[in-house]
């Protein structure tokens, strides 16, 4: 992952925000434009019943812009303009042949709601995974310092952690820094089992059991220059023990044992390791990173047991299939691959974005779908048991914080970060009760 704080940081979006479509506002009857009571936070919160009367689900206000500029238009502008970032030039030309064509017409998730009280934002613009459900009503994310509990069964929001000023565990525990961090900018999150992890730009990782008051643990990595915390996962063992997994820009992927507190586990590869994924029987890594090579990994001890070859350039999200028989990774070329380990010779599918790397990949506990999220616009909602030959798109305008089924399948949140749209989108899980029209 890109750590330079300069370029590369000024590569984050900036050109990119919806502020640009106040270029377009008609203001010519003197009245304040919809885009100023976006931005005094006036307007409401989004519901599924607007949008079936034909509101746009972000609130747009396409009625007013002028010189005739529709949705489609400016999203035709978007995909003209919008810069895909890549460490290897030309990667995103990945030939046309090589990716599977997939029909659109897909309608697996329902608009529920676009809720406003929460502002998803991004620290890195390569680390998207800084949104977290833990029910079909409970979803965490990052709001510039703070972790927000956002409950949509309520619309109330509720701040969980704040490392904009001094933070230290309450707790004491072997190799836990007591004296803690101050300014945490944190870059990647995850929320499971009452269990929050945070990992910030200088390899901090905080620790926090929803249930009790405080921090419980802080620890940093590295102190290596180049110590971003790319991503976490954490995870049960067999016996049941809670661990977490922290993948690091110093090269390193190591493993915590939150009974004990304490690193049981550090493996090191030849480049920087932007995502890490545990298989379902624990036994095997997916590692992905500054390489287009990624390796599948034993993850007892960190030694190979295949390389993924395939991939253009830098590599970002990873995820398996609730069965442990394939996986998928995605990168910086704009794919997102699905490979099987009965036979890790090359992917079995690639699928293609429409702008840009793919930042962020979920499963759904039953495995049914899986979702991928390009860095803005666009989530794709692929149908697994059609063999990924069908998928739901849902289009919208914004740089992508991160995506995240609930553990249920019924919801599926996805963070939008932009100045005056930024927002959290929630859709529910269609169901078609056939047995009921039996009935009628």
């Amino acid at each position: 992952m890109s750590h330079q704080q300069g370029d590369d940081a000024d590569y984050v979006a900036n050109e990119y925000e919806m502020e640009e479509i106040d270029d377009y506002t008609d203001d010519s009857d003197g009245s304040d434009s919809d885009v100023d009571d976006y931005m005094n936070n006036e307007m409401l919160d989004i519901s599924a019943a607007d949008a079936r009367r034909g509101k746009d689900i972000q609130g747009i206000p396409w009625e007013r812009l002028i010189n005739v500029i529709t949705r489609e238009k400016y999203k035709e502008i978007r995909l003209e303009e919008y810069k895909n970032y890549e460490n290897f030039l030309r990667s995103g030309e990945t030939p046309q042949k090589e990716c599977k064509t997939t029909k659109k017409d897909g309608f697996y998730y329902d608009f529920r709601r676009n809720s406003r009280s929460v502002k998803s934002t991004i620290q890195h613009f390569q680390l998207r995974n800084l949104v977290w459900a833990t029910s079909k009503h409970d979803v965490y994310l990052i709001e510039h310092f703070s972790v927000i509990h956002w409950s949509s069964m309520t619309c109330a929001r509720t701040e969980v952690l704040n490392v904009s000023g001094h933070v230290a565990p309450h707790e004491k525990h072997p190799g836990s820094l007591l004296e803690g961090f101050t300014e945490t900018q944190v870059s990647t999150l995850a929320v499971k089992d009452k269990l929050l992890v945070a990992g910030g730009f200088q390899g901090e990782l905080i620790c926090k059991y929803l249930d009790r008051p405080g921090v419980c643990f802080c620890s940093r990595t590295t102190y290596n220059d180049n110590a971003v915390t790319n991503a976490i996962e954490i995870y049960n063992t067999a016996s049941g023990a809670l661990h977490f997994i922290a993948s690091s820009n110093d090269s390193g992927v190591r493993d915590f044992d939150l009974e004990k507190f304490q690193l049981s586990k550090h493996f090191r590869f030849p480049w920087p390791v932007n995502h890490t994924s545990l298989s379902p029987n624990g036994n095997l890594l997916i590692i992905v990173g500054d390489d287009p090579e990624g390796i599948l990994v034993d993850s007892t001890n960190g030694e190979a047991v295949a390389p993924l070859c395939g991939h253009l350039n830098s590599s970002f999200a990873s995820a398996w299939h609730p069965d442990g028989l394939t996986f998928a990774t995605g990168n910086q070329d704009k794919t997102c691959r699905i490979w099987d380990i009965r036979n890790l010779s090359k992917s079995v599918a690639a699928l293609k974005g429409n702008l840009g790397t793919i930042r962020s990949i979920r499963y759904t506990s039953d495995g049914r779908y899986m979702a991928i999220a390009e860095p803005a616009d666009f989530v794709h909602v692929f149908d697994v048991k059609s063999g990924y030959e069908v998928e739901q798109e849902i289009d919208f305008f914004g740089e992508i914080s991160g995506v995240s089924f609930s553990p249920d399948t019924e919801s599926l949140f996805i963070g939008v970060w932009d100045r005056t749209y930024g927002s959290l989108l929630e859709f529910e899980r269609r169901h078609n009760y056939s047995y009921l029209d039996t009935i009628i």
